[in-house]
């Protein structure tokens, strides 16, 4: 069961390595709810009839869960695994800073986070370093967590053929305009640019879009083009057209160097030419000039390089795409996934 619609990444890819392993049966919603509140309520209440009357080995709880977590893991007798895929607090305090750390609204979600954590057996989050966090600043015990890689939906993304190159190199940065995304970082780099034959594409929309869009247009910006919010399926084609792909974290936040966003997933499945920040978390997936070219975060000159260096070096593009594509392969697959989730789920159930 999940409180988020179930195309959301994590939720589709989880739920499609669940149905891979065993008969599952799936409480949600195919878009997003416009009140988590409302939609975990009504998700539990139909769940409570089979949690009582139906014989299940395993409850799985997905993103976003931890409102759900607080009664399905009081009336569930059977295991119960949460995927936590992100803290409450840490989101709203930190990330967003929508509220101070010591107010009502934060030690309310740390409440949340570790509640939801204790009630569960077992708990999933995507990165060793998200783990860490969680057992420190939660005070959790190790036992009960398991790292599981993001990884992506290998139906839509998967190499492709790639257009002839054209007189200018294009380069592909979507996002949802979270703080830790870091745009404003990719618009400062972009400065730098102005004037050789590289131009930016900007997709998608959220909290620091407008601040972004002032930004480029402040410094009379020619080289970005900003697009809507495409659908997922029109998301390979762009990354296929694309001669570099951005994939983050480029903002200076704790959590932009634990989690490993979900773009570098897609990107390395796809075969396509990667650059990304060198933080902690993406360090243990990627290796640069390997895997990925890495930069650091928060510094748009040093981003501005990258971009040059690649630019100017197709057969460096055409290596990093080749390595990105077999370290997808080699740790963060679908069936790496599906066998990590299987060995979770014997142990739980015996």
């Amino acid at each position: 069961m999940v409180a988020r619609e179930i195309e959301y990444p994590r939720n589709e890819v989880i739920l499609r390595a669940l149905q891979r392993i065993g008969n599952v049966e799936v409480l949600g919603v195919n878009r997003r709810p416009t009140s988590l509140l409302a939609n975990s309520l009504s998700i539990f209440l139909r769940a409570v009839p089979r949690l009582l009357f139906k014989k299940f080995d395993l409850v799985f709880v997905g993103f976003y869960g931890h409102l759900l977590m607080l009664p399905v893991g009081i009336i569930a007798s059977q295991p119960v695994l949460f995927d936590a895929f992100l803290s409450t607090y840490d989101t709203l305090s930190a990330d967003r800073e929508n509220f101070p750390p010591r107010s009502i609204a934060s030690r309310l979600a740390f409440w949340l986070d570790r509640a939801a954590c204790l009630l569960a057996s077992q708990v999933l989050l995507d990165t060793s370093l998200h783990v860490e966090y969680f057992i420190n600043t939660l005070s959790l015990p190790a036992e009960k967590f398991n790292a599981v890689p993001v990884g992506c939906n290998e139906d839509h993304f998967f190499p492709r053929p790639r257009p002839l190159p054209g007189n200018e190199t294009r380069v592909l940065y979507y996002s949802t305009y979270m703080p830790l995304h870091g745009v404003e970082i990719v618009v400062q780099a972009a400065v730098s640019l102005r004037y050789e034959p590289i131009r930016f594409r900007l997709i998608g929309k959220g909290p620091t879009y407008q601040k972004v869009k002032h930004l480029a247009d402040d410094l009379e910006l020619e080289n970005i083009e900003f697009f809507d919010v495409v659908p997922l399926q029109d998301l390979p084609g762009e990354i296929t057209c694309a001669d570099i792909c951005l994939g983050g974290h480029f903002g200076l936040s704790d959590k932009a160097g634990r989690v490993i966003p979900g773009k570098i997933y897609q990107i390395l499945a796809m075969a396509s030419p990667l650059i990304a920040a060198d933080t902690p978390a993406n360090q243990v997936l990627l290796q640069h000039r390997e895997s990925a070219y890495l930069c650091p975060p928060g510094d748009p000159e040093a981003l501005a390089l990258a971009i040059s260096k690649l630019h100017g070096d197709r057969s460096l593009r055409e290596h990093l795409a080749r390595g990105g594509r077999q370290r997808y392969l080699e740790v963060c697959s679908e069936t790496i996934i599906r066998e990590r989730l299987r060995s979770i789920i014997d142990e739980l159930i015996g």
